[in-house]
């Protein structure tokens, strides 16, 4: 059976955060499907079409979705420059979108991408390339 979507009893209900404060071309379809933050955006976990490597993680909201959607290239709202931003405008680093999927509850997008040189601003290729230790629970008994 299913696993159903409501609350546990007691619980608040889900509501879906309000629409980006920009405007957009976004079909209202999709739109309808994101849950946005309060501030209007949904992250983006960006990936390597073809090996599936994890790039980096990004921001975008409606109107950057749908450039993406429709351009083939890479669009995110900047949260601290506060405008938008196409990977490799300025860098040179291109993403080419092959494919976007929303997932399950509409607040996070898998981005796949053709990664042409470093995804991350500092030059390495992926934005996770610091490993942190993890105790395994085999090795606490």
């Amino acid at each position: 059976m299913p696993a159903s979507d409501a609350p546990p009893p007691g619980a608040p209900a889900r509501t879906a955060a309000p629409g980006p404060a920009r405007p957009s071309r976004l079909d209202p379809a999709i739109a309808a499907r994101l849950r946005r933050g309060p501030d209007g955006l949904v992250a983006a976990v960006v990936r390597a079409h073809d090996s599936g490597e994890v790039l980096m993680v990004a921001w975008m909201d409606d109107e950057a979705l749908h450039r993406t959607l429709t351009t083939g290239r890479a669009t995110y709202w900047s949260r601290s420059r506060r405008e938008y931003w196409v990977k490799g405008a300025t860098s040179g680093h291109h993403q080419y979108v092959r494919s976007v999927a929303l997932d399950c509850d509409g607040d996070a997008l898998l981005v796949s991408v053709e990664q042409v040189g470093a995804a991350c601003h500092t030059g390495h290729r992926t934005c996770f390339f610091t490993d942190l230790p993890v105790s395994s629970p085999e090795a606490t008994r």
